[in-house]
């Protein structure tokens, strides 16, 4: 009797403490906020970001592919669209499409760094309403691949710049515009750039690139829009499976034939998958909006202490966003084996797409499908991959910038830290800085989200404008 007196003042004292923390787990004091209001030629904003998109800046992996001409008709548009820009910035090409804009400020120590690439990635044009490379303005829509990635953060930036300066500011520290026209294909440029800046000597204080965005129905309970800002980016990791046999006919197999033994490889890896791991841009997220969440979901992101399990268990069966937030994901793209339907293959290979959770490595990665496949006659070979990013501070001038810009233009969205499962030029800012934001700066629909690398990318262009006020007044803070 005793034993159940103490049990039930355990379980009663442990509902005390799971409720006291939900009811404390309130929203943290807001972002502030710049009252006044911008302007700027909003039909100029519109007609650069058009005259850019007619620019078929296509990076493929073969770069034969690629027309040359294109990349140069929009270099040679740039001093025609921002002759402020030109005539106060230094400009510098670098190797394989890097350019580099440079902006004086009163001082240098301290710099800021506003990222875009500008290729895009190849199109089905007769899957598109609209041309894809015309330019088309129909109904408060601008039509055309890159519209969302990325030459409106490029021309976005441009744009600001064109704006500040012919107001006559000047910034307070150098800023840098730093593009990239092969970020599509994991091209050099970026990492060209930040070559340079660290042969220099030069640290930012900020950088910003592509990323989150403004959205809706990202987190659970919550329903006031997001402002999603990346402090780091899941690594990326191609893993090959082989397996091998002696061949022969389909109609007389042997135990463990090469597909058989990679299927259960498959099979072991989708039943055991990766462990999860708040890692602490997860934790921040949690931090921030569960705080802003329904009285349930405060109770479970109050005490993940408590609730992981079940936070664990809701991850492996929805998949998605939040599952590959907290976990090193796999997903199995490619598998080859006979070129004969009856015929048993001497080898077959299969193929994972990899992102790696910020406290994993590519390394401890390997080990772990190794030793869940348990099977040495499936070899194991990593293709192509990186390590996750550095992970960037948010109790920094770098962070309270950006956030906020984000307040200010977005009026009345939650701005929060989180996790990147996309892989960004950024990445390789991470050599010189721990101040890497990665924010597209619109607010966008889930369908308009969908249309990024597919048919019928487009934007509003009250979100371009949205855009362009952004880098304004992100740039007025440095």
């Amino acid at each position: 009797m005793i034993v159940l007196w103490i049990l039930l003042a355990a379980v009663v004292v442990l509902l005390a403490v799971v409720l006291v923390r939900a009811l404390a787990f309130r929203p943290k004091p807001s972002v502030a906020v710049q009252e006044n209001a911008v302007t700027f030629d909003r039909d100029r904003a519109v007609e650069n970001l058009r005259r850019l998109v007619q620019c078929k800046t296509i990076s493929y992996k073969d770069a034969s592919l690629e027309d040359d001409a294109e990349f140069e008709k929009l270099l040679s548009l740039l001093p025609e669209l921002f002759p402020q820009v030109y005539a106060t910035c230094t400009v510098d090409k670098l190797a394989d499409r890097g350019l580099l804009f440079r902006w004086k400020g009163k001082a240098s120590d301290a710099p800021a760094v506003m990222m875009a690439h500008y290729d895009v990635v190849p199109v089905n044009e007769d899957m598109w309403d609209k041309p894809p490379f015309d330019g088309v303005i129909e109904d408060g829509v601008l039509w055309g691949r890159g519209t969302l990635d990325t030459k409106v953060t490029f021309s976005s930036v441009l744009t600001a710049a064109e704006h500040l300066i012919g107001e006559g500011f000047v910034p307070e520290q150098d800023m840098y515009f730093a593009f990239s026209g092969g970020e599509e294909v994991n091209g050099l440029g970026a990492v060209h750039i930040v070559d340079y800046f660290e042969s220099q000597g030069i640290t930012p204080s900020l950088v910003i690139d592509e990323g989150g965005a403004v959205v809706e129905d990202v987190f659970p309970g919550v329903k006031a829009p997001c402002g999603m800002i990346g402090i780091a980016e899941k690594g990326i990791m191609d893993v090959r499976y082989t397996a091998l046999s002696s061949g022969g006919h389909a109609s007389a197999p042997k135990p463990k034939m090469p597909v058989d033994t990679l299927a259960r490889a498959c099979a072991r890896l989708l039943d055991h998958p990766f462990k999860l791991r708040i890692a602490p841009p997860a934790a921040q997220m949690f931090d921030t909006l569960g705080r802003h969440s329904n009285f349930l979901y405060r109770m479970i992101f109050a005490n993940l202490w408590l609730f992981s399990p079940v936070l664990d268990m809701l991850c492996k069966k929805s998949g998605g966003d939040l599952n590959a937030l907290l976990r090193t994901t796999v997903a199995f793209t490619q598998m080859s084996g006979s070129s004969a339907s009856n015929v048993i293959p001497p080898k077959a290979t299969m193929v994972s797409n990899i992102r790696l959770n910020p406290l994993e490595t590519m390394a401890t990665a390997k080990a772990y499908i190794e030793k869940t496949i348990a099977d040495d006659s499936v070899q194991v070979d990593i293709l192509y991959g990186t390590d996750p990013s550095r992970i960037s501070r948010t109790d920094c001038d770098g962070w309270n910038r950006v956030a906020t810009a984000v307040a200010s233009t977005w009026r009345g969205c939650i701005v929060t830290p989180y996790l990147m499962m996309q892989a960004s030029d950024s990445r390789h800012y991470g050599r010189i800085s721990d101040r890497v934001y990665r924010f597209s700066a619109m607010d966008l629909t889930r369908e308009e989200r969908a249309s990024i690398h597919g048919n019928n990318e487009r934007i509003r262009l009250d979100c371009l404008c949205r855009a362009v006020e952004f880098y304004i007044r992100l740039m007025s803070q440095c």
